[in-house]
């Protein structure tokens, strides 16, 4: 198994660790810390030795911070995770705050007195995440101090060791286009943004730029490391000398230096010092390394990260290696909801062994290398926990008159696939068919929409929540999210969300596309695809070709959820043409019974 399903969390955390950090302040000086979700590579999904938040706190979500005063503490989330934060965070230790709500840095601005010293990891902040503490600093007179080591890791005392999975190359066949290609036009790109070299510190972008994988965070092929991309093509990559495999050097050629991972700080001093221009990503950078090259008296330059676009856009190796990869997965997905529609309404399944059983047709392909992150099997009330992950404490039986949703993915070495569907465990109610095409409508008029070039996601973000909103509904998540190519399975730069970005689609991105519905206590809604961008065409009598998206999920949606009288006949064509699609597609890869079942499940609406 890929998944455990051991707690990684525990209410209790919160008294046995808070007391030690406190301690551990009051020796260093300082009156409070700032403790992000995030790593010193700014990952959304961590090794192990760098779940800081959870070994603090309790709560194990994938997006979250806390902050700890001497005499106060505060934890903070995002809608996904409205119900898990009470249920994993001591109300008593920590103020519990969604960020829609209360910002981490307005609570600080209100609760920390003027002239104190709060520390901060400048490894595990970018430049923009820290900005808004640095304005709350100036307006009410406390002091922000960068700390290294971290004050967390010292008094962590059974902390995990830091992954070291050997990097091996990526198959041209899968990258379609040699490191050498690429680095020869991200050089330009650096170039043009009149910097002499950009420092890369993402891992998808060390994975994608030098066509490599690795293992060191779960669910994703990503080797942690740093890079150094010069406007003449030629590369330094700095990993940890273990993950060196046998063919990693003469992969990388002569143009690409490799060193250790701690050698990074000396050569940015060292480029600083002859006065070259260090390009870095303020949004992916941790600002340690901004300070690093500004205090030994370089320039940097403040741009995007030269690798992210490029990345995002897929070539054709890519986009065909996501169509595969996706008619593969879907068979497995149909394999498992027949086998669903069998066995839970028996009342015997549970959550976890849904779980397993997804996993194990994945695995069944011969091609499945990781799921692409924890599987959110989440039945009548786990449902509508966005982001639940099911523990072997929290597991429970899937019963007769409950949805269940099951939220997965596979990686593959041609694509990331990333699903969402809804199964009604015997007959539903008529409100949660209501609900669920609701969703169904948000989820067609988003596939169905067609936009002009310079269109970001921000601006199509309303277009699936249009039905809700008029029924007066909304969900609290965002509508899609990038996907890499065999990377990891939230991406950017483009998004589709309520929250501004100015990130154009193009032609090439692999987004999700996945409305919701979340009635709390009882169960959840979620329908997910993942669609390509297409090129833009003409419409007839129209004067702008217009950009649309390709469904690359196959898998078909729950016929018993579905009002067909509230769809259009628009609606109803896309669900059919989609269904015949996914037919097609996935027939040839099934056993007979499995066919006939998909068959009747792809049968034309009434």
């Amino acid at each position: 198994m890929f998944q455990t399903f051991d707690s990684v969390s525990d209410k209790s955390f919160g008294a046995k660790h808070l007391p030690l950090l406190r301690a551990r302040l009051k020796e260093i000086g300082l009156d409070g810390f700032l403790v992000p979700h995030e790593d010193e590579y700014l990952n959304e999904y961590l090794p192990d030795n760098a779940e800081r938040l959870a070994w603090l706190t309790g709560f194990s979500g994938s997006a979250g911070s806390a902050i700890v005063l001497t005499d106060k503490a505060a934890a903070f989330s995002d809608g996904r995770y409205a119900v898990q934060l009470p249920q994993q965070v001591d109300e008593d230790l920590f103020e519990l705050k969604m960020t829609h709500e209360t910002k981490p840095e307005d609570w600080l601005r209100e609760n920390a007195p003027a002239g104190t010293r709060i520390g901060y990891d400048p490894l595990l902040f970018s430049e923009s995440a820290l900005k808004p503490f640095q304005t709350a600093a100036v307006k009410k007179g406390f002091t922000l101090v960068p700390v290294r080591p971290n004050p967390i890791d010292e008094v962590w005392k059974d902390r995990p060791d830091a992954p070291a999975a050997l990097i091996h190359p990526h198959p041209i066949e899968f990258a379609g286009e040699d490191h050498a290609a690429k680095r020869a036009r991200i050089g330009r790109d650096v170039a043009e943004a009149q910097a002499d070299v950009a420092l890369l510190t993402s891992p998808s972008s060390l994975a994608w730029l030098f066509n490599i994988r690795g293992g060191d965070v779960h669910a994703a092929p990503l080797p942690l490391g740093r890079a150094l991309i010069f406007a003449d093509g030629r590369a330094e990559l700095f990993v940890h000398p273990d993950k060196v495999s046998a063919e990693l050097p003469s992969h990388l050629g002569d143009e690409v230096a490799l060193h250790a991972e701690d050698e990074i700080d000396t050569r940015l001093e060292a480029l600083a010092k002859e006065g070259k221009r260090v390009l870095v990503d303020t949004g992916l950078t941790p600002v340690h390394y901004i300070d690093l090259v500004e205090k030994a008296g370089g320039s940097v330059v403040r741009d995007v990260d030269p690798v992210a676009l490029p990345r995002a856009i897929k070539n054709a190796a890519e986009k065909e290696g996501a169509r595969q990869a996706h008619i593969r997965d879907g068979a497995a997905v149909v394999r498992f909801l027949r086998w669903l529609s069998i066995e839970a309404p028996k009342g015997t399944v549970s959550e976890i062994d849904a779980a397993k059983k997804l996993e194990g047709f994945r695995i069944e392909t011969g091609k499945l290398k990781d799921i692409s992150f924890d599987t959110i099997t989440g039945s009548g009330p786990h449902g509508a926990m966005a982001h639940y992950r099911v523990t072997t404490e929290t597991d429970r039986k899937l019963q007769p008159g409950e949805l269940f949703l099951v939220d997965s993915g596979g990686q593959y070495e041609d694509g990331t696939t990333d699903i969402t569907r809804v199964a009604a465990i015997g007959k539903p109610s008529e409100e949660m068919r209501e609900r669920y095409t609701l969703v169904l409508k948000g989820h067609i008029a988003l596939g169905m929409a067609r936009f002009p070039k310079g269109t970001s996601g921000h601006a199509l973000d309303a277009i699936a929540r249009l039905p809700m909103w008029k029924a007066g509904f909304d969900y609290d998540h965002g509508t899609g999210h990038g996907v890499g190519s065999f990377l990891s399975v939230h991406e950017g730069p483009m998004r589709i969300s309520k929250a501004p970005n100015a990130v154009a689609l193009e032609p090439g991105m692999i987004l999700s596309n996945e409305p919701g519905y979340y009635k709390a206590g009882h169960y959840g809604i979620r329908i997910e695809n993942l669609v390509l961008v297409t090129e833009a065409t003409p419409i007839e009598g129209g004067e702008r070709p217009m950009m649309g998206f390709e469904n690359l999920t196959m898998c078909p949606l729950e016929r018993e959820l579905i009002v067909t009288d509230m769809l259009t006949a628009d609606e109803r064509r896309w669900v059919d043409q989609y269904h015949a699609e996914v037919l097609a597609k996935l027939k040839p890869l099934l056993g007979a019974d499995d066919a006939a079942w998909l068959e009747g499940r792809c049968a034309p609406l009434d």
